[in-house]
């Protein structure tokens, strides 16, 4: 496993319950002078906010009580919302160490879901799971998983 999922899976188990009550705000703090730089800022501003704002909210899981289904259904998201990003990185970014970092990402956060897809798929049911639960499924993936 690597040491950034490691990283990962401990931030989502210390925000826990509160990653569906948190909202990501931007307030820049210096006002933006020209006009048409200005707008694309906060085209991506409120892309990346739009971005978390969806991954907190589909973070938001009930607990099953099985730990290995809790934390890929949080961590599907999770990624998804790495994904949503990094997207937004490559529409508006400039830098090429961050536009390949970000595409780095899609392409490594993408594997580790289907991973987690396929455990999940694997796992016994749980009592509590729904044929079409968000937590496994991403926004992108509209379709509900089959069981």
């Amino acid at each position: 496993m690597s040491r950034l999922f490691r990283y990962l899976a401990v931030a989502v188990l210390l925000v826990g319950p509160a990653a569906g009550r948190t909202a990501y705000k931007y307030v820049d703090p210096i006002p933006q002078v020209a006009v048409a730089e200005g707008a694309a800022d906060q085209s991506f501003h409120r892309a990346m906010a739009e971005a978390m704002d969806r991954m907190t909210k589909d973070m938001a899981v009930a607990h099953t009580g099985d730990p290995d289904r809790d934390f890929a259904a949080m961590m599907i998201p999770h990624h998804q919302g790495a994904i949503d990003m990094a997207k937004v990185q490559l529409q508006f970014g400039r830098n090429p160490v961050l536009r390949r970092l970000a595409q780095a990402i899609i392409v490594e956060q993408q594997h580790e879901i289907d991973v987690m897809r396929r455990e999940l798929s694997r796992l016994p049911s749980s009592s509590s799971d729904s044929v079409a639960s968000p937590a496994m499924q991403t926004h992108s993936d509209p379709a509900p998983r089959k069981p």
